[in-house]
């Protein structure tokens, strides 16, 4: 604190940062713990190469980013311009929702994503590839289903609070993908 008892913005910058790495510490460790409990359940997480059909539960390492949009399949085509920007880098499988419920649009990456620690860094610098398909996936929900693509909350409707402090961060680090 200064003489006059407000802080420095050095001291602001500080703060900030040690509370972002205290929310990156606790996400990681949330994770680590959730993975533990999988695992001791006899769960296969993606992390660990665990493979299977497409619905038995079992994650793939390379599985496609999906979302479930509420109209028929024939609603689907063409692509939204979101999903037709992604085919050059990823292929776009759309099939009928299990049990009648809309139409599925899952998409997957040509080329692996980063794993382990590389994904981590990827993810923070922003140059993480299912970041710009978790856009286009958004985009395209809200495209289909409203006809236009709408924004989150901006700014929100509630108060901040000490216990919504974490969701803030999350939705911060999001960067541009927002919330499907």
């Amino acid at each position: 604190m200064t003489k006059s008892g407000t802080k420095s913005s050095t001291q602001k910058t500080v703060m900030k940062r040690g509370l972002q790495a205290a929310a990156v510490t606790t996400a990681i460790a949330s994770a680590e713990a959730f993975r533990r409990k999988a695992k001791s359940n006899g769960l296969s997480l993606a992390s660990e190469g665990g493979a299977g059909d497409e619905h038995s539960g079992k994650l793939a390492a390379d599985r496609a980013l999906a979302v479930t949009v509420n109209c028929p399949i024939e609603s689907v085509r063409p692509l939204p311009e979101p999903l037709a920007a992604l085919q050059d880098r990823a292929e776009v499988i759309v099939r009928p929702a299990r049990g009648g419920r809309g139409t599925e649009i899952a998409v997957r990456l040509a080329q692996p994503p980063p794993g382990g620690l590389g994904s981590v860094v990827s993810r923070v610098a922003g140059t993480d590839p299912r970041q710009d398909v978790r856009l286009a996936l958004r985009q395209a929900k809200s495209l289909i289903e409203t006809g236009e693509v709408l924004k989150p909350d901006s700014p929100p409707t509630t108060h901040s609070t000490l216990l919504g402090k974490p969701l803030e961060a999350a939705v911060r680090r999001s960067r541009k993908e927002g919330r499907l």
